[in-house]
């Protein structure tokens, strides 16, 4: 999915009044004198004058600029991050949510919380052009995990560590990260035609990102990669035979409804794909510790949210783009889904040749080994479960 516009969003406005704001510090004043002066009346104290009282601090604000469009749902997604933030630190910290492209390019929104130059911001791990290493934090392998599975391996697997001594040691980058927000697996994506085996990709132009484009080639595929602004004006003009974004609402956001009306769910390119909170680390180190402590655990309750969320409004998006629009939703037929994996050891492979990606990818493997393997052994398939109540 990786968002990669260049361009500036058209209503770009800072955000920090997400939530009430507190009382104004002269109200809390007066409200704090008057209770001060009842309490000396019946300490029989009422004739002790009153200290001056101190004005209330002014909230600690970070500019957080996004590499969402405004209408996105990953906008609406960070804007929540932002609320959480602030509610969590009853007013003291607040989030100026910025869009694309507010303040610096889409594609140097890290560079510019690594300057410094912005504070903090929400995109996808998927520096590829810094280390293709990167990419394995926000566009890992296929390894049968889903997104939230990949969110237990950065906790409990080993994969935050790693994550640490790619962005400080190796990369040496001024910035702290959280992986969070975790993603449902993606369509394939939007085409002209639909595609039926593996030798139906051959030489089509089709739009996606991070480590899906080696993939993609990997099948034969003219992988084309463009920021989510210019995808539909790609399809419309002919640019593009197919393109994948994301989920149903950024997708029926951005117009694919307009420009192509065969939607395929369901694939590995992508199957576990999450967002990536960063802040520069000399602004957030210089934070009070549990304003710190703040940032880092309203990342995980950002990620419940955004799950639950994303349960709602993709599905029923998906409910509009065929009832409204027209569009046919078909499942991308298995005989691709194992070109696609086929496709991954190749990419794999070639990834393992420099040292830190291979110990990345077999910590990955290792914890999939383990943990989708008792996932497998102990869940039932959901659709017997489905077909017996909806479909009988």
């Amino acid at each position: 999915m990786s968002e990669q516009n260049t361009n500036k969003a058209d209503n770009v406005s800072d955000d920090i009044s997400q939530v009430p704001a507190r009382p104004a510090p002269d109200l809390e004043r007066r409200q704090f004198v008057t209770h001060a002066a009842a309490t000396a009346t019946a300490a029989g104290a009422a004739t002790l004058g009153f200290p001056m009282i101190a004005r209330a601090a002014e909230p600690i604000t970070l500019k957080f600029q996004t590499t969402w469009l405004v209408h996105d749902i990953f906008y609406e997604y960070a804007r929540d991050y932002g609320r959480i933030v602030n509610d969590m630190s009853g007013g003291r910290l607040r989030l100026s949510v910025l869009p694309a492209g507010a303040v610096a390019g889409t594609l140097h929104m890290q560079d510019a919380v690594n300057s410094g130059d912005i504070d903090g911001g929400h995109s996808v791990a998927t520096w590829y052009d810094k280390n293709k290493a990167y990419s394995l934090f926000g566009t890992p392998p296929a390894f049968g995990w889903d997104s939230n599975a990949m969110l237990g391996w950065m906790k409990y697997g080993g994969g935050q560590a790693l994550y640490d001594e790619l962005v400080r040691k190796i990369l040496k980058l001024n910035l702290v990260g959280f992986i969070t927000g975790p993603m449902p697996n993606q369509p394939m994506g939007w085409f002209k035609k639909e595609v039926k085996s593996a030798a139906d990709l051959k030489n089509i132009r089709y739009r996606t990102a991070g480590l899906a484009v080696e993939v993609m080639q990997e099948m034969g595929v003219e992988v084309v990669t463009l920021g989510s602004a210019d995808i539909v004006p790609a399809m419309k003009r002919g640019a593009l035979d197919a393109a994948e974004f994301n989920n149903p609402s950024s997708d029926r956001a951005l117009g694919f409804q307009e420009v192509a009306k065969t939607y395929m769910l369901r694939s590995f390119h992508q199957a576990a794909e999450c967002t990536e909170i960063l802040f520069n680390r000399t602004k957030y180190e210089s934070l009070p510790k549990d304003l710190q402590a703040i940032l880092r655990y309203a990342a995980e309750a950002l990620s419940a949210d955004m799950a639950w969320k994303a349960m709602d409004r993709y599905s029923k998006d998906l409910q509009a783009l065929e009832k409204q629009w027209g569009v046919k939703v078909v499942e991308t037929p298995e005989p691709i889904l194992k070109a696609q994996l086929r496709a991954w050891d190749k990419v794999i492979a070639r990834l393992s040749k420099d040292p830190f990606s291979a110990r990345v990818i077999e910590s990955q493997r290792a914890w999939n080994k383990r943990v989708v393997g008792f996932q497998l052994r102990n869940e039932p398939n959901p659709r017997l479960a489905y077909d017996h109540f909806f479909t009988t």
